[in-house]
């Protein structure tokens, strides 16, 4: 919709990158707080997340250029190009990324895994809601075309020219969907923060919760280079949201003693 914040000479402010960055900022914010209330380290809590936050990036930019790997393979000097930096990535990707770099830096100073886990899942959750409404803005990770009322037109030629928008057709508005998922998904994560029965409680919701989720929206989206596997079933992002939901509901079966427990013997 509007691509460019703020246009002055040859400075130009993507409202894209703007949003993104606020949403990092205030996601970073609210883990640290969580994380005080966990007695961990403040210090250590804002190292994490910067770490996290390098690496998400890293890992959504690798899945992007993964899953438009044709197109790569046969101009390889894209993947360094000015358009692949402003493309963003694959959200699943970043989390990917950004969980194995949370596992390296947790372990490397000894901070409680689940308790930590916990602590940043609310503030991951609102932080890809905000940066979602910058997706909506530059027209990146649109949906498919659709007759339904809901539907939104791009007609920005900005959008087209970084991105490939399609102009002037009603699209499904698949960035606001997962908007509103994840602000869901903030305030009941928040509320169970406070109410968690045992570590891990909150981290495995999200992942159950974000991961059927977006299992789902990747029906609607329209986008290129979704990537597939097993012959077209699936894309990868669906693929690797299974993957979430499975690792969700281990931790919580685990950690709520359900996996632990005596199997009940009937006398007889």
């Amino acid at each position: 919709m509007f691509p460019r914040l703020l246009h002055y000479g040859n400075f130009n402010l993507p409202t894209y990158g703007f949003l993104v960055s606020l949403g990092v900022l205030t996601g970073l914010w609210i883990s640290v707080r969580n994380s005080v209330k966990e007695d961990i380290d403040a210090d250590d809590a804002w190292n994490l997340g910067i770490v996290v936050v390098l690496c998400g990036i890293i890992g959504a930019k690798i899945l992007y250029i993964v899953n438009d790997w044709s197109s790569y393979a046969a101009h390889p000097r894209e993947i360094f190009s000015l358009s692949t930096l402003q493309a963003g990535g694959v959200f699943s990707g970043g989390l990917v990324g950004g969980l194995l770099a949370a596992a390296w830096f947790i372990r490397k100073h000894d901070m409680p895994v689940l308790a930590t886990c916990d602590a940043f899942a609310p503030g991951l959750a609102f932080g890809h809601a905000i940066g979602r409404l910058g997706c909506f803005a530059a027209g990146c990770c649109y949906g498919k075309p659709t007759a339904h009322f809901w539907g939104v037109t791009f007609t920005n030629p900005l959008a087209y020219e970084i991105v490939g928008t399609p102009l002037h057709q009603a699209l499904e508005p698949t960035q606001l969907f997962e908007c509103g998922v994840e602000l869901f998904n903030f305030f009941l994560l928040m509320w169970l923060f406070k109410r968690k029965k045992f570590d891990g409680q909150v981290f495995a919701a999200y992942l159950c919760l974000y991961g059927v989720a977006r299992y789902f929206l990747e029906f609607l989206r329209g986008d290129p280079g979704r990537g597939s596997v097993f012959g077209g079933i699936m894309t990868g992002t669906q693929l690797i949201s299974i993957c979430l939901v499975i690792l969700g509901g281990a931790i919580w079966w685990f950690r709520s003693g359900a996996g632990l427990r005596e199997p009940v013997t009937v006398s007889r």
